[in-house]
């Protein structure tokens, strides 16, 4: 019995003994990724918070900005490693912080990702924001790209086009846009409508306001509350006529 005991004893101990390692050496394994870089973890929903490394990358590119030698530098140092949600957390940010050239450098950076796809948001992004700068060639240059990229423009691209022509009082332009807009199948959508209306109202256009306001009618469920509504939040401004 006790010879039996004592050689049962040493198959026990055993017995956990690897079932222990076992364990250690799964728990402790890493997982390596590489190639794409897809990130393994869900894609942040406007949380607006930003991994260590994005904010590193968006500080580093901050503090390069103003030479190119270190500017690339930077993009091969520590852009060129960010997993895909952060890229485009870092893109996000610097056009939230104003820093468009640095925004379109990433843009152009994340177009040569193999991950990339053509999309219409990012881009519209951009043209909001150097619309807003008055940038109108670099707006018409993204609405190219946009297409030759193989994307049909839709009516947020048209849209911010047309904001950006008539932000630089450039109302024929605008116009054209907007006839070609509607030409190509995409529907006005009420804040289409409306940066037309303020814009052409304040420029003393009445005519092509009047063809706008009929555009609602066909365009809109409820073209009178959507006129009503526009009057109430951007009251008519009085004009003169200096002669």
């Amino acid at each position: 019995m006790l010879t039996d005991m004592g050689s049962a004893a040493p198959i026990k101990i055993q017995f956990y003994q690897t079932c222990f390692h076992h364990y250690k050496i799964k728990k402790e394994r890493t997982i390596i990724t590489c190639g794409l870089r897809k990130s393994t973890r869900p894609r942040r929903q406007s949380d607006g918070v930003l991994s260590t490394e994005a904010i590193q990358a968006v500080q580093s590119l901050k503090l390069a900005s103003k030479n190119p030698a270190k500017l690339d530098q930077v993009f091969n140092s520590k852009v060129n490693r960010l997993l895909k949600d952060d890229l485009l957390d870092a893109f996000s940010e610097l056009q939230r912080q104003q820093h468009l050239d640095l925004a379109l450098k990433v843009f152009e950076h994340m177009r040569k990702e193999a991950w990339y796809e053509p999309d219409h948001s990012l881009y519209g992004d951009l043209m909001l924001m150097f619309g807003k700068k008055k940038l109108i060639d670099r707006v018409e240059k993204l609405f190219a790209e946009l297409m030759s990229e193989g994307l049909e423009p839709d009516t947020r691209a048209y849209t911010e086009l047309i904001g950006a022509y008539l932000k630089v009082e450039m109302i024929d332009k605008a116009m054209e846009t907007y006839e070609l807009m509607k030409a190509s199948g995409c529907i006005p959508d009420e804040l289409t409508l409306t940066i037309m209306i303020r814009y052409l109202e304040s420029a003393g256009r009445d005519d092509l306001t009047a063809i706008i306001k009929n555009d609602c009618v066909k365009y809109l469920d409820s073209p009178k509350k959507f006129l009503k509504e526009v009057a109430r939040k951007f009251p008519k401004r009085l004009r003169l006529n200096l002669v």
